[in-house]
């Protein structure tokens, strides 16, 4: 009977080997040769794009826009979903209203999102420019067509969409508070600040570590409005680790070369991810 019930589990293991496994090993073969996507023949050619890539700029200058992509979304996702939570757990009226409203971007897909916002930056219809004229104010805004802001402009998009998923887990885990424990600090002289900064916080280090896992882990694979809004420019003011591997592979015709970014990204992320993970797992034990 034991044995039997392995069977179940065989088409999940096929489907995960097929998938995932297979596609990983084929990358890191890949990274080790001049392939260029579609030629059957290719040349093993050692780690040649490696060596390419750590002498290039593109390299860093990838890392460095994810980075910040990452840092950002982390910190100001983060805090604002906490603070919108914070603010969605008071009793007021239409709370339920406000909760749907703040969830709503969430349900939309990247490539609406990004069009949308598009159209809300640009230089000269735009919604924001438009509000501005009618405003009397004059203004050469151009977001996204400019190298120090559009990074920026599309980081705020990103928290924009995500925010409401953000919300809603820190909100679930506010609700589990006991009021017994705060009604206990408000007796005991704690005020508002107090409160939230040595009972909320520390019960809510499982909302919190879920929230940055899934932040960090977002922003260090940014592929989706890079791409549809900025296509990694101006210039390569946007060009995030995924995008470029996306560019070099099929735009450029160096798969060798992305497989090798790839593999690169591959370890960025998950050393990142796996520090940040247990640190924040040490945290909410000791909380």
């Amino acid at each position: 009977m034991k044995k039997s019930m392995y069977w179940f589990a065989l088409p999940a293991l096929i489907f995960y080997l097929t998938f995932w496994i297979f596609p990983i090993l084929r990358l890191f073969q890949y990274s080790i040769t001049d392939y260029n996507g579609y030629a059957q023949a290719y040349n093993y050619i050692g780690f040649d794009n490696y060596k390419e890539l750590f002498k290039s700029d593109i390299l860093g200058i990838s890392l460095k826009n994810t980075l910040i992509y990452t840092f950002v979304t982390v910190i100001a996702g983060n805090i604002i979903g906490l603070a919108m939570a914070l603010l969605l757990n008071m009793k007021i009226r239409g709370t339920g209203i406000y909760r749907s409203l703040a969830y709503i971007p969430t349900l939309f897909s990247a490539i609406v999102v990004g069009f949308l916002w598009s159209y809300v930056y640009m230089p000269d219809y735009g919604l924001i420019s438009s509000f501005l004229d009618k405003m009397g104010i004059a203004n050469e805004l151009n977001f996204l067509g400019d190298y120090s802001t559009a990074l920026y402009s599309i980081i705020f998009v990103e928290i924009w969409k995500t925010i409401g998923t953000t919300m809603i887990i820190f909100l679930a885990g506010l609700q589990t508070v006991p009021s017994d424990l705060l009604e206990a600090g408000r007796i005991d002289g704690c005020g508002s600040w107090r409160l939230l900064r040595h009972v909320k916080i520390p019960l809510l280090a499982t909302a919190i570590t879920i929230n940055v896992t899934l932040s960090l882990i977002n922003g260090l694979k940014a592929f989706d409005f890079p791409f549809i809004m900025t296509n990694g420019g101006p210039g390569t003011a946007t060009n995030t680790l995924i995008y470029t591997i996306y560019k070099m592979a099929f735009t450029e015709q160096l798969f060798g070369k992305a497989s090798a970014l790839g593999v690169i990204s591959f370890a960025v992320i998950i050393v990142i991810t796996a520090v940040f993970v247990l640190k924040m797992n040490k945290r909410e034990v000791s909380a």
